[in-house]
């Protein structure tokens, strides 16, 4: 996962994907010619570590997209296309063989319930801990939490402070303060993104501004 987090926003939903799987995370999938971000789950970042109950400290994220790569790389997946995120990616629910994906991995405690867009996998994730399945053996932080304790830096120039980002489509978005993703927007203009002074600027630029 990559775990950057999910925000869905009213954008034109893709048509439903349909083909081999790619694992890119164990959120995050290739599916086809797609890349998907599966509906109502969340899985630890890759480079996310958790303690077991002796206090060890081990890469739970790389096991968790190891696990789903092992389990569906090359299989083919049929999604039902949901709403489009912020990154450009289609949110949707997958399934394999006719079972649902998200429920699968959140069941075997190798994603969690993402509660912010869905109850849907509530009772699944209620289960696995109970169990102690997959992550659930170990004291692991929420995806989401971590992402937002790696808060991008500051700006360098404090009178401008609007972030230029450009998404994995190539879609130039600014993120003005108090936005939802300000905080976590990072700013690399080796890529061509950029900070701007205003929001006009910014768009006199070619930038939109975010939705959230």
């Amino acid at each position: 996962m990559a775990m950057c987090c999910l925000i869905c926003l009213p954008l034109t939903v893709s048509a439903d994907p349909k083909g081999p799987v790619r694992v890119l995370d164990a959120d995050t999938w290739g599916v086809g010619a797609t890349q998907v971000r599966l509906f109502g789950i969340d899985a630890p970042e890759k480079d996310q570590t958790c303690k077991t109950a002796q206090g060890s400290v081990w890469s739970c994220g790389a096991w968790a997209t190891s696990q789903v790569r092992d389990r569906y790389q090359g299989r083919i997946a049929s999604c039902e296309a949901l709403d489009t995120d912020r990154y450009g990616r289609t949110v949707a629910r997958c399934t394999v063989d006719g079972r649902d994906v998200g429920r699968v991995l959140v069941t075997d405690g190798q994603a969690f319930a993402y509660r912010r867009y869905s109850m849907d996998y509530d009772l699944d994730e209620k289960g696995a801990a109970i169990r102690a399945a997959g992550l659930w053996g170990s004291e692991v932080q929420a995806p989401a939490a971590f992402r937002a304790s790696r808060t991008a830096p500051p700006a360098p120039d404090p009178a401008c402070p609007i972030k230029g980002n450009i998404s994995s489509k190539g879609k130039r978005i600014y993120h003005s303060p108090g936005q939802a993703d300000y905080d976590r927007t990072r700013i690399n203009p080796s890529k061509g993104e950029r900070w701007f002074c205003s929001a006009d600027a910014a768009r006199a630029a070619g930038w939109r501004p975010a939705r959230r």
